[in-house]
């Protein structure tokens, strides 16, 4: 039986793959996956597969890299870091963000928490002022792209 460290790495790896189904296949039915910064909270496998596909549609090319899995019990922290190019849309709870053409570097955290080898609950923590300032755009461009 898969643990859940290598469950947690698989999940994340998968997304390069564009694997999305096996993503969201690894989330609970009535799991949820929360975005700190924002409060955003996408809930079971068809929240899942939607967070990934964001992201995927706002950058084409993006990878991501397993930095580091920490593991106890049925909680586990991965870092990664993500890689991409802006040449899509950014859907946010805040409104749409234009493709900017530009190439972010991104410091992720998740913790999540499983049961019966199933994501329970996620808490994805990035930095998204330096997101934004990667997209050279400031909080008052940032609302203006977004109308």
């Amino acid at each position: 039986m898969t643990d859940n460290a290598d469950l947690a790495r698989r999940l994340h790896e998968a997304w390069n793959e564009r694997k999305f189904d096996e993503i969201a296949d690894g989330m609970a039915p009535g799991g949820t996956l929360t975005v700190v910064g924002s409060g955003d909270v996408f809930e079971g496998v068809e929240g899942s597969r939607k967070y990934s596909a964001t992201w995927a549609d706002a950058f084409p090319d993006g990878r991501l890299t397993v930095d580091r899995v920490v593991a106890s019990g049925d909680l586990v922290a991965v870092e990664f870091t993500g890689r991409g190019t802006h040449t899509g849309t950014l859907s946010t709870s805040m409104g749409d963000i234009p493709a900017t053409g530009r190439a972010v570097t991104l410091q992720f955290c998740d913790l999540m928490e499983f049961e019966n080898g199933k994501v329970r609950r996620q808490r994805s923590y990035f930095d998204t002022g330096s997101m934004m300032a990667q997209l050279g755009l400031g909080a008052g461009q940032a609302a203006s792209a977004q109308q």
